[in-house]
């Protein structure tokens, strides 16, 4: 759910020019830059699910990108050759709603947060996989929110076998683009309080560790109406569980 406008200004002077900004705002850190946490502890989701993270294949499917990743770490890699790691133009089809087909094409609306529920148990149910699905839909960023986070974060840090999709505005985390994205929890490093999202976001970034309390603040900004359909939608975790 990402469109970039390019202006180009001619200018008098190359003095006249604006400094670049910089990659990622002061609330994500790449993992590149810092990656002790997953050096030292087990982080069983970054293990699990970051080698199925894929860049989302147009730029409004970072729902079944996101979706994908799930499934494909929880399933884990197929066991015989002739076996192909599900791609996300393949789920789309294997789930079979054109909606979500609709929405995912270059130049869709994307998802609302129901949405991104009730397509993720479209695909456990296509899959044939048992585990269920709830929502954490924060209304505001309060302490009883943080605190709900935090709890979410720990338990989902504790094994691979759940997942957290989480549905946010990516602007407030990167710095840069104003819109709603979906992307995969990788780590919650509770020490720190910081948050590892693996983004599918891949053209412009790589994933990055965001402060707990940013990552509630970008889930409760609403859309704005230059996203449409979008406008007023804010997120939360839709969590596939045991």
């Amino acid at each position: 759910m990402r469109a970039f406008f390019l202006v180009c200004l001619c200018l008098a002077s190359p003095a006249l020019a604006e400094t670049p900004a910089p990659k990622l705002g002061p609330n994500a850190v790449p993992v590149t830059a810092d990656n002790a946490y997953l050096r030292t502890n087990p982080a069983p989701d970054y293990w699990a699910f970051g080698p199925f993270v894929k860049p989302q294949f147009t730029t409004s499917a970072c729902s079944i990108a996101t979706v994908t990743a799930a499934v494909n770490g929880l399933s884990g890699l197929p066991p015989h050759a002739e076996d192909t790691v599900t791609t996300q133009p393949q789920m789309l089809e294997l789930v079979g709603n054109a909606e979500w087909a609709a929405l995912s094409a270059e130049g869709g609306d994307g998802v609302t947060f129901d949405q991104l529920a009730e397509f993720t148990k479209a695909t456990l149910a296509a899959k044939g996989m048992a585990q269920t699905v709830s929502t954490f839909h924060p209304a505001a960023a309060d302490a009883a929110a943080l605190a709900e986070l935090r709890r979410l974060l720990t338990e989902n840090e504790a094994s691979a076998k759940d997942a957290l999709l989480v549905y946010f505005n990516q602007g407030v985390i990167t710095g840069d683009w104003d819109g709603p994205h979906i992307s995969l929890i990788g780590a919650y490093d509770a020490a720190t309080d910081r948050v590892l999202v693996l983004e599918v976001d891949q053209e412009w970034y790589v994933p990055y560790w965001t402060p707990a309390p940013v990552l509630l603040d970008a889930m409760v900004k609403p859309t704005s109406a230059e996203h449409g359909p979008l406008e007023g939608q804010t997120g939360g975790f839709v969590r596939i569980g045991g």
